[in-house]
């Protein structure tokens, strides 16, 4: 595919973007996730978004691939500071509004913008993801110390997610060649073992992450910054006038389903499309495709 690669400014910070498609097709911004750059998004579904009459953009958060970094003890940031990015994104775009794609804390950066800058969303898809303003840490707390789940609270990850972090405690990482196989598990582990993994195609992206990247350990800045729950992220989200379509899989390892139903449940119209087998992640062939299916009925 064709795309036009530029750096746009968010309040001092470069960001790396790339566009694809046509100027003139409704725009579709995609937003990645904790920690992972913006090529996560994998070009099967780019191309079939393109294919589908779409403009679409992907960008690196800041701490990620070819952004810029912050030293984070010094200025920390949040949620509203990452959205800002985002429209950053657009304002470098000339775009007014987009179709706001986002998957996992991608997710949670869509409905800060629907809810405080609505004239920006056209539609919103928030994939693998749960409300922005549930704290998660008391529920992981819980998990990681073998307690029983709190029936009044969403669920934890599961149990060989959570023996995973464990190992990865471990893991070496003095090597480029630790840090893929450490990443690598880590997508094979959120993939679940519902629908094959792909692993060739993850592979890929660790690696062609890993060279990118200025500062490949800072994009571990997204947990803090992710977890901070701020006034912003606790405004009821029924204020939600965007149409909002809800991806999920039932074999979600790191957010469970009951995390896309109360999602689903908070915002006024909201449709949930559940995908069998699908974890979290892209990595397991046809996946993609079948997750641009989605999003080009929802924004047409």
């Amino acid at each position: 595919m064709n795309s036009v690669e530029a750096f746009v400014t968010s309040g001092g910070l470069r960001l790396w973007t790339e566009r694809f498609g046509e100027p003139g097709d409704p725009a579709v911004l995609l937003v990645m996730g904790t920690s992972a750059q913006g090529i996560g998004w994998p070009e099967e579904l780019v191309e079939a978004l393109v294919e589908g009459g779409r403009q679409v953009i992907r960008y690196d958060h800041r701490d990620t691939g070819r952004s810029d970094c912050v030293d984070f003890a010094a200025r920390p940031y949040t949620l509203a500071d990452m959205a800002g990015d985002a429209t950053a994104v657009l304002d470098g775009h000339g775009i007014a509004a987009a179709h706001v794609t986002g998957a996992s804390l991608g997710g949670a950066i869509g409905q800060w913008l629907a809810v405080h800058r609505p004239g920006r969303v056209l539609t919103l898809t928030a994939i693998m993801t749960g409300p922005m303003g549930h704290d998660a840490g008391p529920a992981w707390a819980r998990a990681l110390k073998g307690r029983a789940p709190d029936p009044g609270d969403l669920p934890p990850p599961s149990p060989r997610f959570l023996e995973h972090l464990g190992w990865l405690a471990r893991a070496p990482r003095a090597t480029r060649e630790d840090v893929v196989a450490a990443d690598l598990e880590t997508w094979r582990v959120l993939n679940g073992t519902a629908l094959p993994f792909d692993e060739p195609a993850a592979r890929r992206f660790v690696e062609v992450s890993y060279e990118r990247a200025s500062d490949y350990a800072a994009a571990a800045q997204h947990d803090p910054a992710g977890r901070r729950m701020t006034g912003d992220r606790l405004v009821p989200l029924s204020s939600i006038t965007a149409p909002t379509l809800l991806v999920h899989g039932t074999a979600d390892p790191l957010r469970p389903p009951p995390h896309g139903e109360a999602l689903a449940a908070a915002i006024p119209g909201a449709r949930l499309r559940t995908v069998d087998g699908m974890g979290h992640g892209f990595f397991s062939p046809g996946l993609p495709r079948r997750v641009a299916g989605l999003v080009l009925e929802h924004t047409g």
